[in-house]
């Protein structure tokens, strides 16, 4: 079957609470909500099951993580094959004793699990203590063909690296998919703030315009942490077109869910007027793979 070429995507931005069952819930119903309203691709957010955990190193957060396939990937199989929809999320995967992920599963309109995108470049800033939990992907860079469209699923810190959306979008992504975790340190927030956000949204239109397609940006949104510092999730998801145009952005400071229409047929037009596809100097970029190039 040959797929639409107007596409509905949805956009799940929610607050979490401690209980992951709580926010398994909540998801479902946002899911659900979309649906209603004709989207066919959902996305949400990034690790949706728990508050962000990754403020602090702690031993018992790995209590959070769970097999995949498991038992989310088997409640969102389910609720996917029902409402006909596809499903992309984020899951703190325990892969082995010892061994976790930051993993993006893919299930398609009828319930059947695509593959899985395991999260590439891995943070360690202040508040962002990922190395502490996740083991880098190995599965590389993926495009899932699913019912509606091609979709390419990459996690918020890969969402800074033009090579990561270069190489998912040359797999035949469509969609540039981000389920995402990013905010403002509060008190950086009043000085900082404006521009933190203007180079997230900035870099990721960027990647729109390069590879000719359509960008999807997920964050959460809320408060989590201590009352005086943690982290000030952002909110704003987004949609982008394959110009970089800003489609649709959601709220800063609630729950929201996007649909937003993405017209399949401009990703055609856009790499055949800018065809920067075409243009690349494939023979030249050998040096890419090598960490720093000194001078002379």
């Amino acid at each position: 079957m040959t797929p639409p070429s107007l596409v509905q995507v949805g956009l799940i931005q929610m607050s979490c609470s401690a209980d992951p069952e709580a926010n398994t819930r909540k998801a479902c119903q946002h899911i659900r909500e979309a649906a209603s309203r004709g989207a066919q691709i959902i996305c949400l957010q990034e690790l949706f099951r728990s508050r962000y955990f990754c403020q602090s190193e702690d031993y018992e957060a790995f209590a959070l993580a769970e097999p995949v396939p498991g038992p989310t990937t088997s409640t969102l199989g389910s609720l996917a094959a029902e409402l006909g929809v596809v499903i992309i999320a984020s899951l703190f995967e325990k892969r082995a004793s010892g061994l976790y992920h930051n993993t993006a599963v893919v299930l398609d309109a009828n319930g059947a699990c695509l593959g899985l995108y395991r999260k590439m470049h891995i943070p360690d800033d202040p508040l962002y203590y990922e190395k502490f939990y996740f083991t880098p992907g190995d599965l590389g860079f993926c495009a899932f063909r699913t019912r509606f469209a091609t979709v390419g699923v990459l996690i918020c810190w890969d969402q800074w690296y033009p090579e990561a959306a270069r190489l998912t979008a040359l797999r035949g992504a469509d969609l540039l998919c981000y389920p995402t975790a990013i905010g403002w340190h509060p008190a950086e927030k009043a000085q900082e703030g404006g521009a933190q956000h203007q180079s997230w949204e900035t870099i990721q239109r960027s990647h729109a315009i390069a590879n000719g397609c359509y960008v999807v940006s997920v964050n959460r949104t809320g408060h989590e942490g201590n009352p005086d510092g943690g982290i000030e999730f952002w909110g704003q998801s987004f949609v982008a077109d394959p110009g970089g145009r800003v489609l649709a952005r959601a709220a800063v400071d609630r729950d929201e869910v996007l649909v937003v229409g993405c017209d399949l047929g401009r990703i055609e037009t856009s790499r055949t007027h800018w065809p920067f596809l075409r243009d690349r100097r494939i023979d030249a970029y050998g040096d890419i793979t090598r960490r720093y190039l000194d001078a002379g």
